[in-house]
């Protein structure tokens, strides 16, 4: 079941440059960074807190991949369920920053329980990130 007031999560995240960390977070993705030190920074991410925090020696996050569509998903990966609208503004902004996709944005599961806007992409530390949308959110834990 969807909650019309859903809590906010917390993640944190390691990365290897808060510099380049915060280029990303901030100007790439457009969130509104919240609090921070030299080596954090809190995002507000739809009104859920993620921090990004530099770890020395970090090499990034990917365990794996896991076959989904035809597609090796990255995992571990997290992000959120867009609008297909906000999905779209999202794919064309990380497209004009020359954003190297793990799987470029397609409708997965085209026709079937669960059709849905997907992208996976990495952040500056290897954090593998999957955005997706859907036309019914209804269809979120369809089987």
């Amino acid at each position: 079941m969807i909650s019309d007031t859903l809590p906010p999560f917390h993640l944190a995240v390691p990365v290897d440059d808060i510099d380049a960390a915060r280029r990303f977070y901030g100007e790439v993705l457009g969130f509104d960074r919240g609090r921070s030190d030299e080596r954090w920074t809190d995002w507000n991410v739809s009104g859920h807190q993620v921090v990004t925090h530099q770890v020395d020696g970090y090499a990034g996050a990917a365990a794996g991949t896991n076959p989904v569509d035809g597609h090796e998903v990255p995992v571990p990966h997290f992000g959120l369920v867009l609008s297909v609208d906000r999905f779209q503004e999202l794919a064309g902004r990380l497209t004009a920053a020359g954003t190297d996709f793990v799987i470029e944005p397609y409708v997965r599961f085209e026709g079937e329980p669960g059709e849905q806007w997907t992208m996976f992409f990495l952040d500056p530390a290897g954090n593998a990130l999957e955005f997706k949308a859907f036309r019914d959110l209804g269809q979120l834990f369809a089987v």
